[in-house]
């Protein structure tokens, strides 16, 4: 009796599951097949790539001048205002000039002295050539007075260059701005004082339109940049003030310079970019970080987060064919431009790469294929 109980609960266990089986079938068959999965597409067109090499620099003024006095003399005046923009020829500063002018008048005065001399000597010579031709006087006497005046036209010749000497140094009591631009503070007081060709400047004097930013390049990669700097002459140089936060220089300057010879010790070259600066913001001895462009050429680019690494090192992009079917693809990658590859082979102008989405996709799956924009991933 128990055994037929069993035998009939089996039989109604049965009898459920096939009817849950047939229900789920039909419900599968109403629903229909699942929906193509979506996936975010790019439609690949060549563009322009700018090759560039990016390199340390460190900004270098184009004149800088240490003023500096070029006689002895107690510092009497300051006449410029620290930090302010002075113009070459400006005088700066006033040293005590009463010695100096003194010496320029003992000076005028020997000269005054040496051509009255001069001239009684000549007279004297006149007299004796006269004389000499009546026998009055003999030829060494005349020989002598002829060398007398001869001596005194070379005394004048001493007595102006003493002049000459005695006014260069009064002029060098005013002391004058070298070049143009801006001033430092002044590193003496008034009442200093001051020495000829002494170590301490009075102050510097720094050019800082346009600026230098000097960098320097390994000895193999500056064949690249040299070929290109014979190719188009200049090259053009972007700065990046703030690595940190991205901040570029607005004013683009240009690669004008590049040393012949690699140094021994570093084995690299050094490179000099000249940019603009007027409003004075690129400082003496600031580094930033310099983007030399090399070169423009259309190319075709591919973003790298469409691309998958195999292990045997290829690199493969997903695609979408006209028929919406993925297919995959191994490209040949030559460089990188900002996020993306610079592909030379196994895509083409018109090709839809997927972009998001191609985890959850295999080949010949059919997929719904929607544009791709960069910002839907941020």
């Amino acid at each position: 009796m128990k055994k037929l109980f069993l035998a009939a609960v089996a039989a109604s266990s049965l009898i459920v599951i096939s009817g849950c089986s047939d229900q789920s079938e039909q419900a599968q068959a109403s629903q229909g097949p699942a929906p193509a999965p979506s996936v975010s597409v790019v439609t690949l067109s060549a563009q322009q790539v700018e090759h560039t090499v990016t390199l340390p620099g460190r900004v270098s003024p184009m004149q800088q001048s240490h003023v500096r006095p070029q006689v002895e003399g107690v510092l009497t005046e300051r006449l410029f205002k620290e930090g302010a923009l002075v113009e070459k020829g400006q005088q700066l500063y006033q040293i005590d000039d009463a010695r100096y002018s003194a010496q320029l008048a003992s000076a005028k005065a020997d000269l005054k002295s040496a051509r009255a001399n001069l001239k009684t000597l000549k007279a004297r010579a006149a007299r004796y050539k006269d004389l000499l031709s009546r026998n009055a006087v003999s030829q060494q006497e005349y020989d002598d007075a002829v060398a007398e005046a001869e001596q005194a036209d070379a005394q004048i010749s001493v007595a102006q260059a003493a002049v000459d000497l005695a006014k260069v140094d009064s002029d060098y009591t005013r002391v004058y701005a070298p070049i143009s631009g801006q001033i430092s503070r002044s590193y003496v007081t008034v009442g200093s004082l001051v020495t000829a060709n002494q170590e301490q400047q009075l102050a510097t004097i720094t050019q800082l339109n346009p600026v230098y930013v000097d960098m320097q390049q390994s000895g193999k990669g500056v064949l690249t940049l040299r070929r290109a700097m014979q190719e188009n002459g200049t090259l053009p140089v972007r700065l990046m003030l703030d690595e940190a936060t991205g901040e570029m220089y607005e004013h683009q300057g240009i690669l004008k310079f590049s040393e012949v010879t690699v140094d021994e010790t570093t084995g690299a070259v050094a490179l000099r970019a000249e940019v603009p600066n007027k409003d004075s913001l690129l400082m003496p001895g600031l580094f930033v970080k310099a983007t030399v462009v090399l070169s423009t050429t259309e190319e075709l680019v591919v973003p790298q987060r469409a691309t998958t690494r195999q292990p045997d090192g290829s690199v493969v992009v997903m695609t979408v064919n006209k028929d919406s079917v993925v297919e995959p693809r191994t490209i040949k990658v030559n460089g990188v431009y900002k996020d993306q590859y610079i592909v030379t082979s196994g895509v083409k102008n018109g090709d839809r790469v997927i972009v998001t989405g191609y985890q959850k996709v295999k080949p010949g799956m059919k997929v719904n294929a929607t544009p791709w924009q960069e910002q839907d991933s941020q």
